[in-house]
């Protein structure tokens, strides 16, 4: 790599995952669960960047406001605290997603070159990313706006293509003759034996500067809007928030339509690195370690005369007898039965979800906040269970409810109550009662999480019945 000029990694982590659902939701997505190991994809992302060592600053993310204490919260574990994380009002697309980090970037260096990446991508050979990056450095010192190819190994409809130009550098890139839309079977075959096509990543590399001025010679107006978001931003604790009303000005539009198609510096870098975008469960079967019958399994599943099969389980014992080919994916409050080869249309299905308004399509039972998480365990028309988990030196907000009252019972670890002018501690096995309407708060004083089960009663038991008078967080 070169040693003038250095990479700053843009982690695109605004999409939803909506075909492995139940397991990806709205409010956590594929990129910050754990599908394959104990790391999440956005993990492995930061990690697989951040490897590269050379010329590599500190990354930029690009995420909405929901999943922004995931995002900060899994690049802590992944030892990265100075990264920038600008949040998106509203999703656009890919195209003003990286416009946003173009100009972080070139606040930074104004010679920046970016890696663009997803931030839910899987790669098994790291040597080989290593020599593509490598390759596209020396085509965006050029001023080339590179796009990399995956070497397809298969005739795949669910992916766009690019078609390769003139060889260049040594043949290691190739100019862009044409991007070319998801094709029919036969079509990806001819593409296949042809030998002249990739598999469209997603994945980019070029100058902050190129980026901008591209962008405004075919898309002035997301160039316009986006430098005045980004222009009236002001920082919130670890992130950029962007003035919201020039940003959802933008069309939604992706790089690819922006820039790459239009503009006559796009270049192909191949990558042959056993890739996968993990875009449905068929995708995260192929992901996976099979067993002899070409099953996958996560969590505790017992499979008897079954083939190729992925069953994932989250919450109990799943069990199948002699089935062929089938998707089994078990929530604690949903589960999906299909066909491998009917795996794509689960985005579907979450759409009628989201059409009929069923929470299932948004959150889990679980639910992560900055400060910890809970859990419903149990509810009816006017209760409702939850187990609260408080991670040490944590707090949530001052606040109080209009409709429900609160028992808070501490089963492991020490907690620090406010309630109205008393503050005082309450220790394992011991109890409390929020009334409707007092002011109160919880802590976490001591060096473990700590655990508590809380009964809600009342009315309305909608988590939008907050009024907040502190918060740390910023919410």
């Amino acid at each position: 790599m070169s040693k003038h000029q250095a990479i700053i990694p843009v982690i695109l982590s605004g999409g939803s995952g909506t075909r492995l659902w139940p397991l990806s939701r709205k409010m956590y997505p594929k990129q910050f669960i754990p599908l394959r190991q104990q790391r999440s994809l956005f993990q492995d992302t930061i990690k697989r960047v951040m490897a590269l060592a050379d010329g590599i600053q500190a990354p930029i993310v690009v995420c909405n406001e929901e999943h922004r204490f995931m995002a900060a919260e899994q690049l802590r574990l992944e030892a990265v605290l100075d990264a920038e994380i600008i949040l998106e009002p509203a999703g656009r697309n890919t195209a003003p997603a990286i416009a946003l980090a173009a100009y972080c970037a070139q606040q930074r260096d104004p010679q920046a070159i970016m890696l663009v990446l997803p931030a839910d991508h899987v790669m098994h050979d790291q040597a080989a990313f290593a020599q593509a990056i490598a390759t596209a450095m020396r085509c965006a010192e050029q001023d080339f706006m590179v796009t990399f190819g995956v070497t397809p190994t298969r005739p795949e409809t669910g992916y766009g293509y690019i078609q390769a130009g003139a060889a260049m550098f040594q043949e290691q890139a190739y100019r862009v003759a044409k991007f070319v839309e998801k094709p029919a079977l036969e079509v990806a075959q001819e593409y296949l034996e042809s030998g002249l096509y990739a598999w469209n990543s997603g994945m980019f590399m070029f100058k902050a500067a190129s980026y901008i001025e591209q962008l405004q010679q075919h898309q002035p107006d997301i160039a316009q809007f986006t430098l005045a978001a980004y222009q009236a931003q002001h920082r919130d604790l670890d992130f950029i928030r962007i003035d919201p009303h020039p940003f959802k000005q933008c069309q939604s539009e992706s790089i690819d339509y922006a820039v790459m198609e239009k503009t006559s510096q796009a270049m192909l870098v191949p990558l042959n690195c056993h890739w996968s975008d993990v875009g449905s469960w068929h995708a995260l079967w192929e992901s996976l370690e099979l067993d002899d019958n070409n099953n996958a399994s996560s969590g505790d599943v017992i499979l008897q005369d079954c083939e190729g099969c992925m069953v994932h389980s989250s919450h109990r014992l799943v069990t199948a007898i002699g089935l062929r080919d089938i998707v089994i994916a078990e929530t604690s409050d949903a589960l999906l039965i299909t066909p491998r080869s009917e795996a794509q249309k689960v985005k579907s299905l979450t759409q009628t979800l989201q059409a009929t308004q069923r929470e299932e399509a948004n959150t889990h039972l679980k639910v992560y906040r900055p400060w910890g998480e809970y859990e419903s365990v149990d509810h009816a028309e006017r209760f409702q269970v939850k187990r609260i988990t408080v991670k040490p030196g944590e707090r949530l907000s001052l606040q109080k409810h209009h409709h429900r009252a609160e028992h808070w019972i501490v089963v492991n670890g020490t907690a620090r109550v406010t309630c109205g002018d008393k503050e005082f501690l309450l220790a394992e096995n011991e109890s409390t009662y929020i009334p409707i309407g007092e002011v109160h708060r919880l802590e976490n004083p001591g060096k473990i999480p700590l655990e508590l089960i809380e009964v809600q009663s009342g009315s309305y038991l909608g988590e939008d019945d907050i009024e907040r008078f502190e918060d740390k967080y910023g919410r």
